[in-house]
């Protein structure tokens, strides 16, 4: 089973932040802004357009990192749910993997957390970032099972559940985060195995699925 990174296992809200200082703009409006932007169906880096035309991502982490202020996080950014539901699964015998639209620099923070995971997959490093089909296809290579044997758990209706489902991959739907509060839609939402509130009832969840019928 896979599970993506931002908001599902990493909380972006400090990030998210330091974005607003960069840009100048209070948080508040930030944060506003930014659930405008996804309430809208838009990209979320439609965000910084709106305070600054033109804006660059790539270029704009590059500054900040000569300026030494880099992206980044740490275990404190976990959501405390998340290392105990990946320690479970593991402890289950699941073959548990983080798949998502991270940076090279955010993968390797990553690998340095020494998460209780057997895949590390970001964009940058897969050289394909979701919602292509192509992401969902190396996900299924990664869990070396037939795409419905594995499990993707994200918070995203747009970018995770739908282009996993459309993979043929069973979703798991955890409803946190920007995305995960503000976009709805039933068709989608409604084919998911499970909702979850939090990632401390998966590993209940998936026990009493795979438990054998008698």
């Amino acid at each position: 089973m896979f599970f993506d990174v931002g908001e599902t296992i990493v909380d972006e809200s400090r990030e998210y932040g330091t974005w607003a200082d960069w840009l100048g703009v209070p948080r508040h409006t930030f944060s506003a802004v930014f659930g405008a932007v996804i309430a809208r169906g838009l990209d979320y880096r439609e965000t910084f357009q709106v305070f600054r035309p033109g804006f660059n991502l790539t270029q704009e982490r590059q500054r900040r990192t000569a300026a030494g202020q880099p992206e980044s996080f740490t275990e404190d950014d976990l959501h405390p749910d998340a290392r105990p539901c990946l320690t479970a699964l593991r402890a289950a015998g699941l073959h548990v993997g983080l798949a998502g639209n991270q940076t090279a620099r955010a993968e390797t923070i990553l690998r340095a957390l020494n998460l209780p995971v057997d895949v590390i997959g970001t964009s940058d490093g897969w050289g394909v970032e979701k919602p292509s089909p192509a992401f969902f296809d190396r996900v299924v290579t990664e869990a070396g099972c037939p795409a419905d044997q594995v499990l993707y758990v994200g918070d995203r209706l747009d970018n995770d559940i739908r282009p996993a489902q459309e993979a043929g991959i069973p979703t798991a739907l955890i409803r946190r985060g920007p995305w995960g509060h503000i976009l709805n839609d039933t068709a989608i939402s409604d084919r998911c195995l499970f909702h979850l509130n939090s990632l401390t009832e998966l590993p209940k969840l998936i026990r009493k699925h795979n438990k054998p019928t008698t």
